[in-house]
């Protein structure tokens, strides 16, 4: 592969990246918003709620809960997935060339 495809190719993958990047923080976004809401509501964090959550707790509770459980983990791999993007270097140019 010449240098000019290789360099288009490795620019197509990186945009494709951050456009990823840019729809998972605006639903990360959006999540921590609804997270907000549980946490006015209750006077606590999202992550001490959790904390002190078992999952006995939610078997039969208030569906409010299960659903401000869910949307807490949710929003924890949507961060991780942005997490593990934005660590991606692109230092080796050679690893996009096809073997």
């Amino acid at each position: 592969m010449d240098t000019g495809k290789h360099s288009d190719t490795q620019q197509l993958v990186k945009s494709a990246i951050d456009g990823e990047i840019i729809r998972l923080e605006m639903a990360l976004e959006a999540a921590h918003r609804r997270l907000l809401i549980f946490e006015e509501k209750y006077g606590v964090t999202s992550e001490k709620f959790m904390m002190t959550l078992s999952a006995e707790d939610l078997e039969g509770q208030d569906d409010e809960y299960v659903q401000w459980a869910g949307e807490y983990q949710l929003w924890q791999r949507l961060q991780e997935k942005v997490n593990r993007l934005q660590g991606i270097e692109y230092r080796d140019s050679n690893i996009l060339q096809p073997t």
